[in-house]
Protein backbone atom coordinates (compact mmCIF):
# COMPACT_ATOMS: atom_id res chain seq x y z
CA UNK A 1 0.00 0.00 0.00
CA UNK A 2 1.58 3.50 -1.00
CA UNK A 3 1.97 5.70 2.10
CA UNK A 4 -0.69 7.99 2.39
CA UNK A 5 -2.73 6.75 -0.34
CA UNK A 6 -6.58 5.52 0.34
CA UNK A 7 -6.28 1.73 -1.37
CA UNK A 8 -9.19 0.75 -3.30
CA UNK A 9 -9.99 -2.43 -2.24
CA UNK A 10 -12.59 -4.71 -4.11
CA UNK A 11 -15.60 -5.84 -1.90
CA UNK A 12 -14.48 -9.44 -2.58
CA UNK A 13 -11.62 -8.28 -0.01
CA UNK A 14 -13.86 -6.86 2.51
CA UNK A 15 -15.80 -10.14 2.58
CA UNK A 16 -12.98 -12.27 2.98
CA UNK A 17 -11.78 -9.93 6.24
CA UNK A 18 -14.14 -11.52 8.34
CA UNK A 19 -13.00 -14.97 7.46
CA UNK A 20 -9.43 -14.43 8.60
CA UNK A 21 -10.50 -12.64 11.31
CA UNK A 22 -12.56 -15.15 12.67
CA UNK A 23 -9.86 -18.11 11.54
CA UNK A 24 -7.49 -15.89 13.94
CA UNK A 25 -9.10 -15.48 16.45
CA UNK A 26 -9.60 -19.24 16.95
CA UNK A 27 -6.10 -19.88 16.83
CA UNK A 28 -5.30 -17.31 19.78
CA UNK A 29 -8.06 -19.21 21.45
CA UNK A 30 -6.17 -22.61 21.38
CA UNK A 31 -2.55 -19.81 22.28
CA UNK A 32 -1.14 -20.40 18.63
CA UNK A 33 1.46 -17.23 18.32
CA UNK A 34 2.22 -17.12 14.56
CA UNK A 35 0.75 -18.39 11.45
CA UNK A 36 1.79 -18.33 7.81
CA UNK A 37 -0.34 -17.89 4.77
CA UNK A 38 0.12 -20.97 3.53
CA UNK A 39 -1.25 -22.47 7.05
CA UNK A 40 -3.87 -19.98 6.34
CA UNK A 41 -4.77 -20.99 2.66
CA UNK A 42 -4.47 -24.69 3.85
CA UNK A 43 -7.10 -24.19 6.60
CA UNK A 44 -9.50 -21.70 4.84
CA UNK A 45 -8.91 -22.74 1.19
CA UNK A 46 -8.12 -20.11 -0.04
CA UNK A 47 -4.88 -19.26 -2.20
CA UNK A 48 -2.08 -18.27 0.51
CA UNK A 49 -1.34 -15.90 -2.82
CA UNK A 50 -4.76 -14.15 -2.46
CA UNK A 51 -4.47 -13.79 1.61
CA UNK A 52 -1.10 -11.89 1.15
CA UNK A 53 -2.38 -10.01 -1.32
CA UNK A 54 -5.79 -9.08 0.64
CA UNK A 55 -3.77 -8.28 3.68
CA UNK A 56 -1.06 -5.95 1.42
CA UNK A 57 -3.95 -3.65 0.20
CA UNK A 58 -3.26 -2.55 4.06
CA UNK A 59 -0.13 -2.45 5.08
CA UNK A 60 2.64 -4.90 5.61
CA UNK A 61 1.92 -7.54 8.31
CA UNK A 62 3.82 -10.50 8.07
CA UNK A 63 8.00 -11.16 8.34
CA UNK A 64 9.56 -14.08 5.82
CA UNK A 65 10.15 -16.90 7.25
CA UNK A 66 7.86 -16.12 9.59
CA UNK A 67 4.57 -15.56 8.81
CA UNK A 68 1.86 -13.27 10.89
CA UNK A 69 1.82 -12.73 14.81
CA UNK A 70 -1.75 -13.83 15.39
CA UNK A 71 -2.42 -11.46 17.95
CA UNK A 72 -0.88 -8.64 16.28
CA UNK A 73 -2.76 -9.87 12.94
CA UNK A 74 -5.99 -9.77 14.82
CA UNK A 75 -5.71 -5.65 15.91
CA UNK A 76 -4.93 -4.82 12.65
CA UNK A 77 -7.91 -6.70 11.01
CA UNK A 78 -10.29 -5.31 13.72
CA UNK A 79 -8.90 -1.89 13.18
CA UNK A 80 -9.43 -1.89 9.39
CA UNK A 81 -12.64 -3.19 9.61
CA UNK A 82 -13.21 -0.99 12.59
CA UNK A 83 -14.18 -3.06 15.49
CA UNK A 84 -11.93 -1.29 17.40
CA UNK A 85 -14.84 0.50 18.63
CA UNK A 86 -18.87 0.71 18.89
CA UNK A 87 -20.91 0.30 16.40
CA UNK A 88 -24.30 0.79 16.96
CA UNK A 89 -26.69 -1.41 14.92
CA UNK A 90 -30.69 -0.48 14.04
CA UNK A 91 -33.05 -3.22 13.68
CA UNK A 92 -36.30 -3.19 11.53
CA UNK A 93 -38.97 -5.58 11.91
CA UNK A 94 -39.65 -7.37 15.32
CA UNK A 95 -41.60 -10.24 14.20
CA UNK A 96 -40.22 -13.93 14.34
CA UNK A 97 -36.52 -13.24 12.59
CA UNK A 98 -35.99 -9.64 14.03
CA UNK A 99 -36.23 -11.22 17.39
CA UNK A 100 -33.83 -13.84 16.65
CA UNK A 101 -31.54 -12.00 15.73
CA UNK A 102 -31.81 -9.32 18.58
CA UNK A 103 -31.31 -12.89 21.21
CA UNK A 104 -28.68 -13.86 19.01
CA UNK A 105 -25.76 -14.28 21.85
CA UNK A 106 -22.73 -14.13 19.58
CA UNK A 107 -24.07 -10.53 18.15
CA UNK A 108 -25.55 -9.40 21.55
CA UNK A 109 -21.51 -9.79 22.56
CA UNK A 110 -19.96 -7.92 19.56
CA UNK A 111 -18.97 -4.37 19.30
CA UNK A 112 -22.02 -4.72 16.36
CA UNK A 113 -24.89 -4.82 19.42
CA UNK A 114 -28.31 -4.32 17.91
CA UNK A 115 -29.12 -0.69 19.64
CA UNK A 116 -32.42 -0.11 19.08
CA UNK A 117 -35.37 -2.25 17.57
CA UNK A 118 -38.22 -0.75 15.35
CA UNK A 119 -41.73 -1.80 14.09
CA UNK A 120 -44.91 -0.04 12.43
CA UNK A 121 -46.94 -2.63 14.00
CA UNK A 122 -48.74 -0.87 17.35
CA UNK A 123 -49.14 -4.57 19.00
CA UNK A 124 -45.13 -4.92 19.09
CA UNK A 125 -44.67 -1.43 19.88
CA UNK A 126 -43.42 -1.23 23.37
CA UNK A 127 -42.37 -4.62 23.56
CA UNK A 128 -39.33 -5.96 25.23
CA UNK A 129 -36.62 -7.82 23.44
CA UNK A 130 -33.50 -8.35 24.58
CA UNK A 131 -33.22 -5.62 26.61
CA UNK A 132 -34.76 -3.20 23.89
CA UNK A 133 -37.83 -1.50 24.00
CA UNK A 134 -39.07 -2.29 20.52
CA UNK A 135 -40.33 1.51 19.15
CA UNK A 136 -42.49 2.73 16.43
CA UNK A 137 -41.31 4.23 13.44
CA UNK A 138 -42.79 7.78 13.54
CA UNK A 139 -39.43 9.52 15.16
CA UNK A 140 -37.26 6.60 13.04
CA UNK A 141 -34.86 9.05 11.47
CA UNK A 142 -34.03 10.81 14.76
CA UNK A 143 -33.73 8.31 17.06
CA UNK A 144 -31.13 6.87 14.45
CA UNK A 145 -29.17 10.25 14.26
CA UNK A 146 -29.40 10.94 18.07
CA UNK A 147 -27.71 7.22 18.90
CA UNK A 148 -24.95 7.74 16.27
CA UNK A 149 -26.40 4.43 14.31
CA UNK A 150 -24.77 4.21 10.97
CA UNK A 151 -25.49 0.23 9.77
CA UNK A 152 -29.42 -1.16 10.00
CA UNK A 153 -31.06 -4.75 9.30
CA UNK A 154 -33.90 -5.03 7.37
CA UNK A 155 -36.09 -8.17 8.83
CA UNK A 156 -39.52 -7.43 7.66
CA UNK A 157 -41.86 -8.39 4.25
CA UNK A 158 -40.47 -7.85 1.11
CA UNK A 159 -43.25 -5.87 -0.08
CA UNK A 160 -41.81 -3.22 2.81
CA UNK A 161 -38.13 -3.32 2.66
CA UNK A 162 -37.61 -0.95 -0.46
CA UNK A 163 -39.52 1.66 1.80
CA UNK A 164 -37.85 1.02 5.02
CA UNK A 165 -34.24 0.94 3.35
CA UNK A 166 -34.68 4.42 1.52
CA UNK A 167 -35.39 5.76 5.86
CA UNK A 168 -32.55 3.97 6.68
CA UNK A 169 -30.30 6.19 3.77
CA UNK A 170 -32.58 9.29 4.81
CA UNK A 171 -31.27 8.52 8.69
CA UNK A 172 -27.50 8.73 7.53
CA UNK A 173 -27.60 4.83 7.61
CA UNK A 174 -24.56 4.04 4.91
CA UNK A 175 -24.37 -0.36 5.76
CA UNK A 176 -27.69 -2.50 5.62
CA UNK A 177 -28.19 -6.02 5.88
CA UNK A 178 -31.25 -6.96 4.12
CA UNK A 179 -32.80 -10.30 5.22
CA UNK A 180 -36.08 -9.33 2.95
CA UNK A 181 -36.51 -11.44 -0.02
CA UNK A 182 -35.68 -8.41 -2.10
CA UNK A 183 -33.59 -6.32 -4.12
CA UNK A 184 -32.86 -3.08 -2.82
CA UNK A 185 -32.35 0.46 -4.65
CA UNK A 186 -29.75 2.52 -2.58
CA UNK A 187 -26.98 5.41 -3.26
CA UNK A 188 -23.36 4.25 -4.40
CA UNK A 189 -22.40 5.99 -0.82
CA UNK A 190 -24.90 2.69 0.67
CA UNK A 191 -23.53 -0.55 0.64
CA UNK A 192 -26.06 -3.48 1.32
CA UNK A 193 -25.58 -7.36 1.86
CA UNK A 194 -27.93 -9.73 1.48
CA UNK A 195 -28.96 -13.03 3.36
CA UNK A 196 -31.11 -15.18 1.85
CA UNK A 197 -31.90 -18.36 3.28
CA UNK A 198 -34.56 -19.30 0.53
CA UNK A 199 -32.20 -18.25 -2.08
CA UNK A 200 -29.08 -20.50 -0.39
CA UNK A 201 -31.13 -23.54 -0.08
CA UNK A 202 -32.24 -23.54 -3.72
CA UNK A 203 -28.55 -23.09 -4.90
CA UNK A 204 -27.89 -26.13 -3.01
CA UNK A 205 -30.66 -28.18 -4.42
CA UNK A 206 -28.80 -28.08 -7.45
CA UNK A 207 -26.39 -30.48 -6.24
CA UNK A 208 -28.49 -32.93 -4.84
CA UNK A 209 -28.38 -36.00 -6.85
Amino acid sequence: MLQGKTPVVSQAVVRRLPIYLRYLQQLQAREVDTVSSQEMGRDLDINPAQIRKDLAYFGEFGRKGIGYHVPYLIEKIRQILKLDRDLPVALVGAGHLGIALSNYSRLRRSELAIAAIFDKDPRKIGLAVAGLTVQGMDDFETRVREQGIRIGIVAVPASEAQAVANRMVEAGIVGILNFAPATLRTPPTVHVRYSDVTSELQALAYYVR
